[in-house]
């Protein structure tokens, strides 16, 4: 192809501008040469853009905290635990007593520990001599005759620590419990899905045996009464409870109290409603229960432990606080974020997710403030899945943004307590399987315990929000929360300052710490999954070495990465940690 061109016959001089018919040429050449470029095989890069002069890729986000002081300051026993009644239905409660479970417990301590569940409303109380005859339930005949005994044998060898009875029960007895734990399993999700379930006797044993394991491990324990044995003119029946009462007060058990679990699913469990003036009227009948008797005259009670907070719950709770609102010490709720029959793992990673429990919060806490100004609130029994949870997700790597997430989040917000459900045995939400083995959710929590204090700080950032569009809500999928460090982490001087991100990006995130974090040394624990599984792995390491329990039963130290002093911060995609920024000597952080 030929290009033809006419010059005039003035021509200019080599300063002035080229001829105009230039133009059309350079444009020719410019075209051949894109062609030539985007035919070639494997190349499919686009072109480079040329950004505007002034403009500049926000790639590192600046990071700084309040330290003056705190915005909020939350229960010593902030992350606390929850055991389900069912563990006395498959058999569990019996291996409470298992040096390796209370080394595990102790882990998460000091605690709150709250007995109670869906089962709650179905147990009975009875001071039983022989506990071994009244049990019944599936089982090899050797588990069901030899079984209690075989029990008392591994709690005479004690390891005797300020009291306590520890046992190591032989392997074979745990594996027929396993068993047998299986069969009950079936019956119990049976019970969950048909939303009926049969009556369960807690024996004065068996009592001795959850108290044990409560007072051994550091736990306060915090007992639920069944709150459905009525009287015919729908008043709370209080015969068991009073029996339990006496039981407890002659053994001297430091107890705190509740009455019932999800008042507002009675109707649907039980055929019959028990609104909220009542159920406030059945708290002010519990706690003139607990004024004579001495050691609980001053027992704290706790409720009224509703579920999910939509229009027929609030009505529920504005009842109880009309009457009954000075009567608790806190304020309780359940909540649960997914429901297990349908879960998948990216849905542990919607952000839209981790945001609902902030509309909650605040639901519960205006009908509070109504009421009972300043009253604490507790978030008792919160699941990350409901109908048990769901295998190799609820107890998995992934289900841990949202239980990190809801821990920051809680703090954030006021809230003084929160209870996990389930520590140990019940479904999959559990923080220990049942070979013993802690799972994801569980490091997560020891690394909190062992890290984060009460007093919760205020994070500021630049670099980290996108202008939103008109009716567009952005949601942070980098989440950074501070708080005091740990006072009795005796690693870390007091003034340090403890932070924990969640990255939920795909990409890695640098952050920069600024003002008064500014060339501070920082130790860096960051857990992430171990093994081919990935997000569903059950196992994960921390800075790069797996985390295991150390061959004598005993937990493994938990050891930083240390990080230069200046050096940003790189937080790897889709994972989750803490830092702690030493030395800040944060004015908040100094005293307790």
């Amino acid at each position: 192809m030929r290009v033809l061109c006419a010059f005039p016959e003035d021509m200019p001089s080599s300063n002035s501008r080229p001829p105009s018919c230039l133009a059309p040429v350079a444009l020719y050449l410019a075209l051949l040469l894109h062609l030539s470029l985007s035919s070639q095989a494997g190349d499919r890069r686009p072109l480079p853009v040329d950004r505007a002069p002034g403009l500049k890729e926000k790639t590192l986000i600046l990071l700084d905290v309040s330290t003056k002081n705190p915005v909020r300051t939350v229960n010593e026993n902030f992350l606390s635990l929850q055991l389900d009644p069912s563990i006395i239905h498959d058999g569990w409660l019996d291996f409470l007593s298992s040096k390796r479970l209370v080394t595990l417990a102790r882990g998460l301590s000091p605690a709150f520990l709250r007995f109670g569940g869906k089962r709650t409303d179905f147990l009975h109380f009875q001071n039983l001599r022989n506990p071994a005859k009244s049990r019944g339930g599936p089982g090899p005949d050797y588990y069901l005759k030899n079984y209690e005994d075989d029990i008392v044998r591994s709690d005479v060898a004690l390891d005797k620590q300020k009291g306590c009875k520890i046992a190591q029960h032989p392997d074979i007895m745990l594996e027929l419990q396993r068993e047998k734990a299986a069969q009950m399993h079936l019956v119990l999700l049976k019970e969950q899905f048909s939303n009926t379930y049969s009556n369960l006797i807690l024996t004065a044993r068996s009592l001795d045996k959850l108290y044990n394991f409560a007072d051994c491990s550091g736990l306060h324990l915090i007992f639920a009464l069944n709150a459905l044995r009525r009287n015919p003119n729908n008043s709370w029946n209080s015969s068991s409870a009073l029996s339990l009462l006496k039981y407890s007060a002659s053994k001297k058990y430091n107890i705190s109290w509740e009455l019932g679990n999800e008042p507002n699913n009675y109707r649907t469990m039980h055929g019959r409603a028990v609104n909220g003036s009542q159920l406030g009227k059945d708290y002010i009948q519990l706690k003139s229960l607990l004024q004579p008797i001495r050691i609980y005259s001053r027992a704290s009670l706790y409720g009224p432990n509703i579920g999910r907070p939509r229009k027929n719950v609030i009505a529920l709770l504005d009842g109880f606080m009309k009457v009954a609102g000075s009567t608790v010490d806190a304020v309780t709720w359940q909540h649960c974020y997914i429901d297990g029959r349908v879960v998948k793992v990216m849905d542990f990673l919607k952000t839209r997710l981790l945001d609902t429990l902030s509309d909650q919060i605040r639901k519960i806490q205006k009908v509070v403030n109504t009421y009972t100004p300043g009253k604490k609130i507790w978030l008792e029994g919160v699941v990350t899945t409901s109908a048990g949870g769901t295998n190799n997700l609820s107890d998995s790597y992934a289900a841990g943004f949202l239980w990190l997430n809801t821990l920051g989040m809680l703090a954030n917000q006021g809230i003084d307590v929160v209870i996990r459900h389930s520590f140990f045995d019940h479904g999959f939400n559990h923080l220990v399987d049942q070979n013993f083995n802690p799972l994801p959710d569980y490091w997560l929590s020891l690394l909190y315990k062992r890290l984060i204090g009460p007093k919760v700080l205020a994070v500021h950032v630049a670099g980290l929000q996108r202008k939103p569009r008109p009716g567009r809500v952005i949601r942070d999928k980098l989440r950074i929360y501070a708080h005091c460090t740990n006072h009795h982490n005796h690693n870390y001087v007091r003034g340090s300052i403890t932070l924990f991100i969640i990255n939920l990006h795909r990409s890695r995130k640098k952050i920069k710490l600024a003002g008064t974090l500014r060339d501070k040394l920082v130790h860096q624990y960051l857990l992430q999954p171990y093994g081919q599984e990935g997000l569903k792995s059950k196992s994960v390491q921390l800075n790069g070495q797996p985390l295991v329990m150390v061959d004598d039963g005993t937990l493994p130290e938990l050891k930083p990465r240390p990080l230069r002093a200046g050096r940003t911060l790189v937080i790897p995609p889709v994972t989750m940690g803490f830092y702690v920024v030493k030395n800040v000597n944060a004015l908040a952080c100094r005293y307790r």
